[in-house]
């Protein structure tokens, strides 16, 4: 039985020696990635800010004289033109005043007819002594005298001409009108009473407000092309409203204020915007996009090919050994789904566009060839996450409108 449990063990021992010189298993395949070099694009930045449409004018419309309204020619939310009676006033009162002063004028002008003829006479009389000298100083006086008073009645004769006038209120400007504040039969008071408000549609204004990081950088970029600093300014702009899938709406600053708020760090800009089918209304809120550099060439990755390591983003690249690198990068703005890198990135980088996740530095991987595409067409809403100065969004410069 010893042998028997002896020969068991040894047998035993042999397996398990054996089994301990077995092949170990082979390593897994280095991961597959899809790599390709950056896209090189001439470019344009635009900084894009939030803003409003405002008429270029405004007007409440009041009367001028006092009285009873008596009819309205518009219809509520009516397009009017300039000079279109909107309001008629009881005009009676006004064209009595008128019949009296022009009465007081006739009047006057018999006077001073009279006035004159007296005159003529004494001068006659005068000269063959029948008359005193002060007698003639009177005759001129009363001439004198009689011009005046026609002077002051026929200057009353316009005035109530004038009133008169203003009994029909008309349209001060050509514009989209409100509705009507009183409705006849009511007394309306001059320059008191709001009888309606008129807004001009056609070029219609997009107010905004620029950081002073930009507005230094606009400053600096006009100064380094030679433009005068006090030059009126007139930078293409392109505006869409909430639900524009474009941008849609072209115009041009046509003013930048003298002064930042000392409050909010911030400037007023102002935008002039074509509008001849009076679709744009103030009051909307739109968004503004304002070119923020000359053309250049830049050097493009997809968007979700960076990598955030706390601070820093990382793009990672694939050498000539085979081994995956990480490079920091300086990102920009996003032009679509793409990326533009100012510093840390050479064109003939190997950029890992796909399988970002199975990536690790010194990591040997299977690298397949891939290519970066640039989009057919710039995308509306294009926000690149990043704090003021850096732009928000960048075109092809083809795409960017020319200063005139």
């Amino acid at each position: 039985m010893r042998k028997f449990f002896a020969t068991v063990l040894l047998e035993t021992l042999c397996l398990l020696l054996a089994g301990c010189g077995a092949r170990k298993p082979s390593a897994p395949p280095p991961p597959m990635v899809t790599v390709a070099t950056p896209l090189q694009m001439q470019l344009v930045d635009w900084d894009d800010y939030d803003g409003q449409f405002i008429a270029e004018d405004s007007v409440d419309v009041r009367p001028r004289v006092s009285g009873y309204l008596m009819s309205v020619g518009f219809k509520d939310g009516d397009y009017v033109r300039k000079g279109q009676v909107l309001f008629v006033i009881d005009p009676r009162p006004y064209q009595a005043a008128l019949d009296q002063a022009k009465g007081q004028e006739a009047h006057d002008q018999a006077a001073l007819a009279n006035a004159s003829d007296q005159l003529t006479r004494g001068r006659v009389l005068l000269a063959s002594h029948a008359i005193s000298e002060q007698a003639f100083v009177q005759l001129e006086a009363n001439e004198r005298q009689a011009a005046a008073d026609l002077i002051s009645a026929r200057a009353t004769v316009r005035t109530n001409a004038l009133n008169l006038e203003f009994t029909r209120v008309v349209a001060p400007l050509a514009g989209r009108i409100s509705d009507r504040r009183v409705a006849p039969g009511n007394l309306v008071n001059a320059d008191t009473t709001i009888l309606t408000n008129i807004v001009n549609l056609d070029p219609i204004w997009f107010l905004f407000t620029v950081n002073e990081a930009d507005y230094l950088r606009y400053q600096r970029r006009k100064s380094d092309a030679g433009g005068a600093r006090s030059a009126r300014p007139a930078d293409p702009v392109e505006v869409r409203l909430q639900d524009d899938p474009t941008w849609r709406w072209k115009g041009r600053v046509n003013f930048v204020d003298n002064a930042l708020d000392t409050g909010s760090g911030t400037i007023r800009a102002r935008a002039q915007i074509d509008n001849p089918d009076h679709f744009l209304t103030p009051g909307m809120f739109g968004h503004v996009r304002l070119r923020g550099s000359v053309p250049y060439i830049g050097l493009l990755t997809p968007d979700s090919a960076l990598v955030t390591d706390q601070s820093r983003q990382l793009v990672y690249v694939v050498g000539t050994d085979g081994k995956v690198a990480q490079k920091v990068v300086a990102p920009g703005p996003l032009y679509g789904p793409l990326r533009v890198i100012r510093t840390g990135l050479a064109p003939s980088d190997r950029v890992i566009i796909d399988g970002v996740q199975r990536a690790k530095p010194g990591l040997a991987v299977r690298a397949a060839s891939g290519r970066i595409e640039a989009p057919a067409s710039t995308p509306a809403t294009a926000a690149s996450g990043y704090i003021s100065p850096l732009p928000s969004s960048a075109t092809p410069a083809d795409q960017a409108p020319a200063s005139r």
